[in-house]
């Protein structure tokens, strides 16, 4: 043995290797040495005034005016070439569609967008309003991996509506992938199998999305997971005791079920800063005018915004959207129809829910909490059967020591185990209900079903209802990235 000796370097903790999101000491400003009352009286101390980042304003856009801020000047155009991976935006935070404002009461369908409530439409009732707010929570999170996600007349049916939540892991990327696309594939569900049950509908678009992001993975664009919690608003009727809902006779299927216009799709709602496209129904073959696709955003912000949707006031700020234009595959705009009664029997309004992971979904009915989705964690007794059958294990309430939840979108490295199955309800609304609350485990994790309901149950305007919701999550010392969605019925 020769006299020198190697010196090596210190090497990451395993809890750090495992969970590269949390922050080290040294980015709490802590030593080694502190104890763990130093710790907690640093994360107590920043917690008198946590920061919020409330979309309409999504955290993952940079402002114009900040000297750090890049600004793509690309017009609007062709679909933006995939970033990075492909696929995936740069930078380690999850982004989700900016929420913008439409120019009237029709949105045509486009992703986070709301209808407007200005002199344009002043006749206008929705059938229910969107507010979303969302926080890193940088006290105990270095990156953001959620993504959310909502439509108004989805499907091009008026009344109708979607809304998402994707809590990520292990990487942004199947978050922030579910968030600009699987709208898209329910859709094309729903236009490819009109007569199916949506439950079923729900159920085969988690297995298509699922196996997706595992083609993804097996080309090495991402290994990461996200849960999910989707909702889907649907106006039905009855005819020969059998629901059946309307069909946008303007729309036509992408070919997604069957394995066909996923690479143009993905091309379309990459996130390029600017140059984003989002269509509805458009044809696989990529023919029509792609100029009336492209999204042309304007650096101004709206103030007021949720107050000129509903009776109280919100200083939030929203990106006004000039130029929304979803069109069919001849390039055309689709408005969206008007569903009427074929037999002269009322129309209804059914919610349908699916969920994977401990994301949730709750209805307040009457004031009273309903919960419509399952929280599928390694600590359910069913849950863990299933894993072990499979020939898994679970340790500490993890799959294989190794993932807190059972199911997941994404996440192949485990898919024998983890799988992406969705819990579904389906759910008449009635006058007695009031608001749902869509969120991911990080307000679930310190705050009751019920008791986020009686927190917002007085308030009528949704955005500040959801703002409401993180600042107590934040308040009671949440460890996780936050995203909340309160849509609120009329």
């Amino acid at each position: 043995m020769s006299g020198s000796s190697e010196i090596r370097q210190p090497q990451p903790s395993t809890l750090a290797q495992n969970h590269p999101d949390h922050p080290t000491l040294a980015d709490l400003g802590l030593k080694e040495e502190h104890s763990k009352e130093a710790i907690m009286a640093s994360v107590g101390a920043s917690s008198n005034s946590p920061p919020q980042t409330a979309t309409p304003t999504a955290m993952s856009d940079a402002d114009p005016s900040s000297p750090d801020a890049v600004v793509n000047t690309r017009r609007p155009g062709p679909a933006p070439s995939p970033g990075p991976g492909g696929l995936f935006t740069e930078g380690p935070n999850a982004r989700s569609k900016s929420v913008t404002v439409a120019d009237g009461h029709d949105t045509f369908g486009a992703l986070n967008c709301h209808p407007s409530a200005g002199k344009s439409a002043p006749d206008h009732n929705p059938a229910f309003r969107v507010g979303v707010s969302e926080d890193k929570n940088k006290r105990c999170r270095r990156t953001m991996e959620d993504s959310h996600s909502f439509v108004y007349d989805y499907c091009g049916v008026k009344g109708q509506g979607y809304f998402a939540v994707f809590d990520g892991h292990a990487g942004k990327h199947a978050a922030e992938w579910c968030g600009q696309n699987f709208h898209e594939y329910l859709l094309d569900a729903t236009l490819s199998h009109p007569d199916q049950a949506v439950p079923d509908l729900l159920n085969k678009t988690f297995q298509v999305v699922d196996s997706r992001l595992s083609a993804l993975a097996a080309s090495g664009k991402t290994q990461s997971g996200c849960t999910a919690v989707t909702a889907f608003l649907r106006v039905e009727q009855d005819l020969e005791n059998e629901p059946k809902g309307f069909t946008n006779p303007n729309l036509t299927p992408r070919g997604l079920m069957h394995g066909k216009g996923e690479d143009e799709l993905e091309a379309q709602t990459s996130l390029s800063v600017r140059a984003r496209e989002d269509s509805i129904g458009a044809s696989s073959s990529g023919e029509g005018n792609g100029s009336g696709l492209g999204r042309k955003m304007s650096g101004r912000r709206i103030r007021d915004f949720v107050k000129g949707l509903t009776s109280s006031g919100s200083n939030e700020e929203v990106v006004e959207d000039d130029g929304i234009a979803v069109s069919a595959s001849d390039g055309s705009k689709v408005e969206a129809i008007e569903p009427k009664s074929e037999n002269g029997q009322a129309l209804k309004r059914v919610l349908y829910t699916a969920n994977v992971g401990d994301a949730r979904a709750v209805l307040s009915r009457g004031g009273k909490a309903v919960r419509l989705t399952y929280d599928h964690k390694g600590s359910d007794t069913q849950e863990a059967k299933r894993i072990m059958d499979a020939g898994g294990f679970v340790m500490n309430n993890r799959v294989n020591g190794v993932l807190a939840v059972t199911r997941s979108l994404g996440d192949a490295s485990m898919k024998e185990f983890v799988v992406g199955s969705p819990y579904t309800t389906e759910t008449t609304l009635d006058q007695s209900d009031e608001f749902l609350i869509v969120a991911c485990d990080g307000l679930w994790d310190v705050c009751e079903d019920q008791q986020a309901v009686d927190l917002i149950r007085n308030l009528q305007d949704p955005q500040e209802a959801s703002k409401k919701l993180l600042d107590h999550a934040m308040g009671n010392y949440s460890t996780d990235n936050l995203s909340v969605m309160v849509i609120r019925f009329y």
